[in-house]
């Protein structure tokens, strides 16, 4: 489940609310794609002990994320010097 919707249903489910698509939506920190708001309402409307399992081990979500985003950046990088590279070569 993506972190800030996990936050946002979790501010959600604190203040007494249930959270649809639309309020989950709103209480976002930042810009999430409407698939990931969807499907972290699906999981935790199937299982809403999750919200719990989460936030009982921020550190390992954390650290779970962030090779997934080096990894990126490096594909990133790789990308951007082929095209520098074939931009010199003209």
């Amino acid at each position: 489940m993506h972190p800030a919707v996990l936050n946002a249903i979790a501010t959600l489910i604190a203040q007494g609310k249930t959270p649809t698509v639309a309020t989950t939506k709103a209480k976002l920190a930042e810009p999430v794609a409407m698939p990931l708001i969807i499907a972290g309402l699906t999981t935790y409307k199937n299982n809403p002990e999750i919200l719990s399992t989460c936030d009982d081990n921020p550190s390992q979500r954390d650290d779970s994320e962030q090779p997934s985003s080096e990894t990126q950046l490096d594909r990133i990088e790789a990308k951007l010097d082929k095209l520098i590279a074939l931009l010199e070569s003209r």
